[in-house]
């Protein structure tokens, strides 16, 4: 991070108001910008100016005229175009996704709250990083226990199909995001259209994650690739060394099975191997999926 946007972070915005976790610089020598409510910065020499933006914009670098700001663009279109139509004044209770793409859902919700448009109640998360972008956000935090019954909930997804199945738990969070989305009254999926297919397992590519108990990984696995999965404990990345340890203390098994023309066969015999705690199956969930497109077109399907 340059010297400007590491000091403005952390002397011009109040630590509750800023989204520190979700900070990240890309390695190039063109400036990034970052937005903080209403106030531009540029990571260059270029001096302080205000965005006439007329909703205050949650910080998160963006990169002008590449492929990479484009499809967080796409992202963000989607989940504007969702929130717009799903939450009124009337809406209480709201389900927060986890990932990359649902962090543009809650820039939208606080845009409007702090327009005066929405007055929730609380918002439920499915992870830690969902949790936080709450708490960053200064949205008020619930949970299922105190607020069992949610208007809507909206996700992110890794594959969605042409039936509004989608694949999930990419990111290690499919048992809460689905506690989470059972429970609401309408489950709205937000997504660039790189995760639009026509089957599941088309372009998704890192197989079905499957939550297990630790103490019998082994047996799963071997019943995994039983049921012809090619089925793999997913390991930590970076500094971590072993298996990646999901919020629930469990370990996560991703099982490829190619494209999976019949998901729920696959989803019900997973489901009897004893140790399995969930798959990353989103089967008949969805009422609606919302596509960004990069040229700044949403486009939209509904459950059959």
């Amino acid at each position: 991070m340059s010297t400007l946007a590491s000091v403005v972070a952390r002397r011009s915005i109040p630590r509750s108001t800023r989204l520190i976790s979700y900070l990240s610089i890309l390695n190039s020598n063109s400036p990034l910008q970052f937005h903080f409510f209403g106030t531009s910065i540029l990571s260059s020499n270029h001096p302080r100016h205000i965005n006439p933006h007329p909703f205050p914009v949650m910080a998160f670098p963006s990169r002008k005229f590449s492929a990479m700001s484009l499809i967080e663009k796409a992202k963000q279109q989607a989940c504007f175009a969702a929130v717009d139509e799903y939450v009124t004044s009337e809406t209480k209770f709201i389900g927060i996704g986890s990932g990359t793409t649902v962090v543009f859902c809650v820039e939208r919700l606080k845009q409007r709250t702090d327009a005066g448009e929405l007055n929730a109640v609380a918002y439920i998360p499915t992870s830690f990083q969902a949790k936080q972008l709450i708490l960053d956000a200064n949205l008020p935090l619930g949970d299922l226990n105190q607020f069992p019954e949610l208007d809507v909930a909206f996700d992110g997804a890794d594959e969605v199909d042409s039936e509004l199945n989608c694949i999930k738990g990419g990111g290690g969070c499919h048992v809460q995001e689905r506690l989470v989305a059972y429970n609401a009254k309408t489950f709205v999926v937000v997504a660039d259209d790189r995760k639009d297919s026509e089957v599941l397992g088309q372009r998704w590519n890192k197989g079905v994650p499957v939550e297990v108990l630790p103490l019998v990984y082994v047996p799963v696995l071997r019943k995994l690739k039983q049921l012809g999965g090619n089925a793999i404990l997913r390991m930590s990345g970076g500094g971590k060394a072993g298996p990646v340890v999901t919020d629930n203390g469990n370990f996560i098994i991703d099982v490829d099975f190619g494209k999976i023309t019949r998901p729920r066969e696959i989803d019900a015999e997973i489901r009897k191997i004893a140790g399995v705690v969930d798959t990353g199956l989103f089967l008949g969930m969805a009422e609606k999926a919302f596509f960004g497109h990069e040229d700044g077109s949403v486009s939209v399907r509904q459950r059959p």
